[in-house]
């Protein structure tokens, strides 16, 4: 499985993602978020990729129902990894399109991805 969930347990939901991510592997870390949300209220997201490889070219990449029934239950998503997939995260998440702030950075700035999510 190309994602593990690190922990989901309060108001951060936190993943790490590997290899390439499938429409449904989305679909499992959004019900994650939204069990969050159930349980929290507003939460903050952080993902960190590893040997990550994209998007699987499959399914309906289109579908953002999640992101327009819930996206004011999310205060920050922060995203750690390499600096080659910054521009593409920024678009899949919709950096500044949406009411979530959006950061990412890079491999060596976890303990700074912490600190900006608070």
């Amino acid at each position: 499985m190309p994602f593990t969930i690190i922990d989901s347990s309060g108001p951060m939901v936190s993943i790490k993602i590997t290899g390439e991510l499938s429409v449904s592997e989305v679909g499992q870390i959004q019900a994650a978020a939204l069990e969050a949300i159930k349980r929290a209220g507003k939460i903050k997201g952080l993902a960190i990729l590893e040997n990550f490889r994209g998007w699987k070219r499959e399914g309906n990449w289109g579908d953002i129902t999640f992101l327009t029934e819930h996206d004011q239950d999310i205060a920050k998503i922060a995203v750690v990894g390499d600096e080659k997939w910054r521009d593409p995260i920024y678009a899949f998440l919709a950096k500044g399109f949406r009411q979530a702030a959006v950061e990412y950075f890079l491999p060596g700035e976890l303990t700074k991805a912490h600190q900006w999510l608070g």
